[in-house]
């Protein structure tokens, strides 16, 4: 390797680690909100099975009854859709934005310690008639990882809350 860039990849990494970069990575709940109870309208959505996974991932442990829990994770709204983006000459949609939103609080006893919060994701993807199978498999994959998406941000910030919050 050539000592040029041998001295810049070093700079580089050194760069990197002095500025406090680090990957995204697990965070460890407060024991003082563990077990959450999830409270969900719909536990069929994709958000609700990205949720359940991502909380799992993120050691935040759960539990069926809302009486076992010490923090109830409210999910307010759990909507999902797409929208004309673009059209072309022929009038036709060309584009389409798929979005995912949530609403979500958290709640110890009865106090509410993270006020609702919303997160929507959004993507777009070019849509051809010929392909509609195809395109719907992609709408369908895109709303599952805006899901997956929306499902990390929440666990993340459940994961970084404290008792002494309030």
């Amino acid at each position: 390797m050539m000592p040029a860039l041998r001295t810049t990849l070093v700079l580089l990494a050194l760069a990197v680690a002095g500025c406090g970069y680090q990957l995204q990575g697990r965070v460890a709940p407060s024991p003082d909100m563990v077990p959450v109870f999830v409270e969900i309208p719909d536990r069929n959505t994709d958000l609700a099975r990205e949720l359940e996974r991502a909380l799992k991932v993120s050691k935040v442990t759960t539990t069926a009854a809302s009486s076992d829990a010490r923090a109830v994770l409210q999910i307010v709204r759990d909507r999902s859709g797409r929208e004309v983006e673009s059209i072309s000459a022929r009038n036709r949609p060309q584009e389409y934005r798929v979005f995912y939103s949530a609403i979500y609080r958290v709640v110890v006893g009865d106090e509410v310690i993270l006020a609702p919060q919303s997160v929507t994701r959004t993507r777009i993807y070019t849509y051809n008639e010929l392909e509609v199978l195809a395109k719907a498999d992609e709408e369908s994959l895109l709303r599952r990882a805006l899901a997956r998406e929306i499902a990390g941000v929440i666990a993340r910030r459940m994961a970084s809350l404290e008792a002494a919050d309030p």
